[in-house]
């Protein structure tokens, strides 16, 4: 019995073994092959070094704000040196060759305040780069070598990449040249702070400093992105990398290269994202789309009759999932482009024709607003108490219009309702209602059911935004 006892767990031993040889070759077959990939595409892979030179006062006040402590940070390793009179900083950061005439895409930042760019090939050749041109709202820059018959990476077609698929990097961190890692696509259309037009590619290759600027290829060795931000809490690789879509890129890059400037369409909305109780409040089936919060005197979106409280669902036929879909459509279309949008208003769809305006740096549109939503039990269904507004809100205000709160409690507290800001209206159910005075708004306080939810518009000093609040059950 024990012989048999033993055959049996040889043969068991043998089975498990042959499984794990198996499944061992079996995921190695699943693993991409990155070698030849590499050995095609790293050619047209250059370092980008610049300086800058600087007074000691301006050295002082960069160097006041540490890179460390950001949360979302540009990655470029400085290396600092102390001339006699002035401070020279030496920079480094990555790029790649899209012309074999020698145009060279890579971060703005990267060159930012650069007094020379040196560009480094693979073959160890060494050229002075010039600035074509940079925007800083992309975060995309174009150089120019003087040089002919370089190697060029094919460009690809981001659209395509899924979350999951296999992605490579090759870069110079901390000044190793020609580093490469690997990883997948994390997500895609990530909106960032402050980075409203670009839907970044989310992946996890390990990205650091030094790698800003550097391409971002498919299996098939195309260049979907540009890796241009990591979220670090120490200033290191931490899993997570933000590439800007090659279709973004090099249509920055075509505008630089023929008018020296990039030109972004705007509408003049101030827009908000469309939670759940937002959109039961507008009666909506679903949280999608763009809620208008504000909307610019004169500019194109109430010459086309575009209202607070729309929901604007497409524009120019692409929908608007999310509100940080808007400025990137809106942002790509040329100014002077007569466009078409879809919106949501008391219930209905609706179809608006408007002329798309400049956008100007120092007036950012449309502007995303963050949503305010919460959900908790009050002294009473709103938990606000409110007054006529005073002369002097009358006058700010130029209007008679709205109710202000005098007393914050519960769910409004918790929803950072504050006294001094003006209620101008509400929405509930999809219909919009107005308050001109205390009756008007404790009756509709009153009439709110256990369970439902409303948006208020509020406005607080010269910006006003819808916030929504879920009366408990």
């Amino acid at each position: 019995m024990s012989v048999r006892t033993n055959v049996f767990g040889m043969l068991l031993c043998q089975l498990v073994l042959a499984l794990g040889v198996w499944s061992g070759s079996v995921a190695a077959r699943d693993l991409p092959e990155l070698a030849d990939l590499v050995d095609r595409s790293a050619p047209a892979v250059v370092n980008v070094s610049t300086e800058q030179i600087r007074t000691r006062g301006k050295r002082a006040d960069s160097d006041a704000k540490d890179p460390m402590q950001e949360w979302f940070r540009r990655f470029m390793p400085k290396h600092p040196r102390i001339p006699r009179d002035e401070d020279e900083g030496d920079s480094m950061g990555s790029g790649f060759i899209i012309s074999a005439d020698g145009y060279i895409l890579t971060n703005a930042h990267v060159v930012e305040d650069a007094d020379s760019i040196l560009v480094r090939l693979t073959d160890k050749r060494e050229f002075r780069g010039r600035l074509i041109g940079a925007d800083k709202r992309s975060d995309v820059a174009l150089i120019k070598i003087d040089a002919v018959g370089l190697p060029r990476v094919p460009v690809g077609d981001s659209s395509k990449l899924r979350v999951g698929d296999w992605v490579m990097a090759i870069g110079s961190p901390f000044g190793f040249d020609h580093t490469v890692t690997a990883g997948i696509v994390s997500a895609k259309g990530r909106s960032l702070p402050d980075e409203s037009l670009v839907p970044f590619i989310q992946t996890d290759v390990a990205i650091n400093p030094g790698n800003s600027g550097g391409p971002l290829f498919n299996l098939k060795g195309e260049v979907v992105g540009i890796n241009s931000q990591i979220y670090s809490e120490t200033g290191g690789f931490m899993g997570l990398s933000f590439a800007i879509p090659i279709e973004v890129a090099m249509d920055v890059q075509n505008q630089l290269r023929t008018f020296g400037r990039v030109t972004r369409g705007r509408i003049g909305v101030v827009i908000q994202e469309v939670t759940k109780d937002v959109a039961d409040s507008f009666a909506l089936k679903s949280p999608v789309g763009a809620l208008v919060s504000s909307v610019e005197k004169g500019g194109p979106a109430e010459r086309a009759g575009v209202a607070i409280g729309d929901v604007i669902l497409k524009f120019d036929n692409k929908p608007v999932a999310t509100s940080s879909d808007l400025p990137r459509l809106v942002g790509a279309t040329r100014p002077g482009s007569r466009s078409s949008m879809q919106v949501w208003r008391r219930g209905a769809v609706k179809d608006v024709a408007l002329v798309v305006e400049e956008f100007a740096d120092e007036a950012p549109e449309p502007r995303r607003v963050p949503p305010k939503r919460v959900e908790g039990a009050g002294t009473n269904r709103l938990g606000l108490v409110v007054a006529q507004l005073s002369s002097e809100q009358r006058r700010h205000y130029r209007g008679e219009i709205g109710v202000s709160v005098k007393d914050v409690r519960g769910v409004a507290a918790r929803a950072q309702l504050q006294g001094g800001d003006v209620i101008l209206s509400a929405a509930r159910k999809g219909a919009p209602v107005e308050f001109r005075n205390v009756e008007q708004f404790n009756r509709f306080a009153a009439s709110i059911e256990q369970g439902e939810s409303v948006s208020l518009l509020v406005r607080r000093g010269d910006t006003q935004s819808f916030v929504s609040l879920r009366v408990p059950e």
